[in-house]
């Protein structure tokens, strides 16, 4: 398993348990993901770090000072 944490900027998007979709941008030199529709987005990944699936489940959500964080998890090998 693969887990990817996203930023959500609000609170009540998402549940733990929700089947998630992610979209693959693409920048000069990495990947984000965006959990649809525009509901949390991840950090940048560079490209021998990209993404296979594109379904997960969410399995975390976490609170801090500074906002929102989800954890997915993705049915594919964790690359470290």
């Amino acid at each position: 398993m693969r887990r990817m944490e996203f930023k959500m900027e609000r609170q009540g998007l998402l549940t733990i348990g929700d089947k998630v979709t992610v979209t693959e941008g693409v920048l000069p030199s990495n990947y984000y993901y965006t959990i649809d529709p525009s509901l949390a987005m991840s950090g940048n990944y560079p490209f021998n770090k990209q993404l296979k699936s594109r379904e997960g489940i969410v399995t975390d959500i976490t609170e801090n000072p500074r906002g929102f964080y989800v954890t997915v998890e993705f049915d594919e090998d964790d690359i470290d």
